[in-house]
């Protein structure tokens, strides 16, 4: 689909990367890696055109669309969500003015026997034929879906888009491009602002996608379970793992043993020829010999070496001040803005050690609760901090409060005490800030790079409550390594606010959900909580009961009563109550045969679904033998399959939106 041959590019003397050639296949899902600053955002622009290689060439298809999200983008202030995303099917509109104009030159015209008159209806034949090809009549169904999907309720759709915050602003860019539904998807920390719900309808989302994902994110489990293949960037070269995100890190991890063995077999190799030459220099018996050396060393080409993984470092907090039992203490706490109530009925207690999440969609009220926590906000209800606590925060906006005027490392070197200060670089290295970075002027770093800078300088205070909102947006997975085993090593008591389930695998003994105005809490680590989320989500069967209820309200008779007479010798008296029950249950009875039919049918589509993509790897892997590339059995057996699983999934889509109906009758 998209081939990439001899790829160069250059920022100063040393090239990002250089002689990169690799193919984008169809499905393929690609995950592309390397440290902060390797050229992961730049490789990804240069795909979508929107930035020019020194050298080497990109062939994409002229056919080919590509949908490109970058991590920061300008966002537009003028429109409705609904009509934000409506410019995903821009094309589509088009073609329906286009349309509604013929039709209506077809009304006023008289001439129906001129050839002018037949073009036009050929015309507007194919064109219409063309309009319900690509699903414009759905498209609104569509877009509904996609936006619920990332977090946006119904109510929100007529919302002016200023009203919501940049995270939410680049969800609606999101849901866009996969409306727009390209052959390529190019995807830059798309999970930034996304909670875990909806980056979970994502991955699901881009595993039925027909679409070829290159993604980058630092979400280690959402990159392995969307992944099948993982490009590296790494020493200034582009290597191609055909495996997914877990796979390759072992394999990598063996790449660079088998490194460092013929590393030092070269060194040894060296300092074996440098002794010889010194040792025989000024020999002349040996001159010979000497020289043959000299040449042979400088013929040799050093062994380069993948970055070092800073995960191995270990950071730890200064020690802190021991605090009272229970730092946190909350009682009844609500929070109103307005008429709109955030939360009621808070009641928790967080004990001295404890390391808890805060998690739930975006706008339930974590980062409230957190203030209410901090005193930054007035609340109703009693809240209790407990003796002796040091608070450490860690928002957004503590980027902002940096002296401009320092440097990277005076800004830690200001903060640092005791023996850490001798491991200043060190830290900063483990968080992007190695060799010249750390003497950049706060004033040039990006906002990912202030957020880095505020988390070291918050790690180096002495502190025993940690509060963090949203720690891991902006560090690379090393860093978040580095960041998550001190906090698994501090004495004291942490707070995550996070969408990463990766990084609070294994950090976190209790979660607090937020939702519905309630903080609901569960006890033992994030797997377990979405484990126990997802059965308590099945068992919603009392809603059954809930719909029956309706169901009898619905059809209760108004009438007088009747009586209803059998016609055995025993006359019994049915009154109108006995038939409106019977009627309700034969209603309820209808709807469950509705309800398995329409499972039946969505699972039998699932079963072809996953038949036809089993064969299509299977001719994937056929024609990807060159003496198979020409094989117009295969190529034809191919394209119709590929058809046949298009037409699957939109059919297996219909099913899916009926089940649910039912579901929700």
């Amino acid at each position: 689909m998209i081939s990439v041959e001899g790829l160069k590019v250059e920022f100063g003397v040393k090239p990002l990367f250089a002689d990169a050639s690799f193919v984008i296949n169809d499905r393929d899902r690609i995950a592309l890696v390397g440290k902060n600053g390797a050229g992961k955002s730049t490789l990804l622009k240069i795909l979508c055109r929107q930035q020019k290689p020194t050298a080497g060439n990109v062939s994409v298809p002229a056919d080919c669309r590509i949908g490109y999200l970058p991590q920061v983008m300008i966002l537009q202030d003028e429109t409705t969500v609904r009509q934000e995303a409506q410019k995903a099917f821009a094309d589509i509109t088009r073609m329906k003015e286009r349309l509604e104009k013929m039709n209506q030159e077809l009304a006023e015209r008289t001439d129906y026997e001129s050839e002018g008159y037949l073009a036009l209806i050929e015309k507007y034949t194919t064109e219409h034929d063309r309009y319900l090809m690509l699903g414009a009549e759905n498209y609104e169904a569509e877009i509904e879906r996609t936006l619920m999907g990332l977090g946006f309720l119904r109510t929100d759709f007529d919302r002016p888009t200023s009203e919501f915050s940049g995270g939410w602003r680049m969800r609606i860019e999101l849901a866009k491009i996969l409306l727009q539904k390209p052959d390529v998807l190019l995807l830059d920390e798309p999970t930034n602002h996304l909670d875990i719900e909806s980056i979970q309808w994502l991955e699901q989302f881009l595993a039925q996608s027909s679409s070829a994902v290159v993604l980058v994110s630092h979400d280690r489990a959402f990159i392995n379970n969307v992944s099948n293949r993982t490009l590296e960037i790494s020493c200034g070269q582009i290597i191609d793992y055909k495996v997914k995100y877990n796979e390759y890190v072992v394999l990598r991890r063996e790449r660079r043993e088998q490194q460092l063995r013929a590393y030092e077999n070269q060194q040894k190799e060296v300092a074996d020829m440098k002794d010889f030459i010194e040792r025989f220099r000024y020999k002349a018996t040996k001159a010979v010999q000497v020289q043959q050396k000299i040449r042979q060393l400088e013929k040799i080409v050093p062994i380069e070496i993948d970055e070092v993984d800073n995960s191995a470092m270990h950071l730890k907090f200064p020690p802190c001040l021991r605090s009272g039992d229970y730092p946190v203490i909350c009682d009844e706490v609500r929070k109103d803005y307005g008429a709109h109530t955030v939360f009621d009925h808070v009641t928790l207690t967080i004990k001295r050690g404890e390391k808890v999440a805060f998690v739930g969609k975006n706008g339930e009220g974590k980062s409230t609760l957190v203030k209410c926590i901090m005193g930054e906000i007035p609340f109703t209800g009693e809240l209790k901090i407990g003796h002796n606590i040091q608070i450490g925060y860690f928002a957004q906006n503590q980027a902002q409060l940096l002296d401009e005027s320092l440097t990277v490392f005076q800004t830690i070197d200001n903060v640092a005490k005791g023996d850490i200060r001798l491991r200043i670089n060190d830290i900063l290295g483990a968080f992007m800030f190695g060799g010249e970075e750390s003497d950049k002027k706060v004033k040039v770093l990006s906002g990912g790079e202030r957020s880095r800078l505020a988390m070291i300088r918050l790690l180096l205070e002495p502190v025993n409550l940690l509060i963090l909102d949203e720690p891991t947006n902006h560090l690379d997975m090393p860093s978040k390594d580095v960041l998550k085993e001190a906090i698994k090593a501090f004495d004291g008591t942490a707070i995550i606010v996070s969408h990463d389930r990766e990084f609070l695998d294994g950090l976190v003994t209790k979660v607090y959900e937020f939702g519905g105005g309630k903080v609901r809490e569960h006890l033992g680590g994030i797997y377990d909580f979405l484990q126990a989320k997802k059965i308590s989500e099945l068992s919603e069967l009392g809603k059954t009961n809930g719909s029956t209820n309706r169901l009898y309200d619905q059809y209760k008779p108004s009438v007088q009563p009747v009586q209803a007479v059998c016609t055995d010798s025993t006359k019994q008296v049915y009154s109108t109550e006995t038939i409106s029950k019977a009627l309700s249950y034969a209603e309820h009875k209808e709807r469950q045969k509705r309800k398995n039919r329409a499972e039946k049918a969505v699972k039998e589509s699932e079963a072809k679904i996953e038949k036809m993509e089993a064969r299509l790897k299977e001719l994937d892997d056929l024609l990807m033998v060159p003496e198979n590339a020409s094989d117009m059995v295969l190529v034809t057996e191919y394209t119709q399959t590929k058809q046949a699983l298009d037409e699957e999934v939109e059919r297996w889509e219909k099913l899916s939106e009926e089940l649910e109906l039912i579901q929700n009758q």
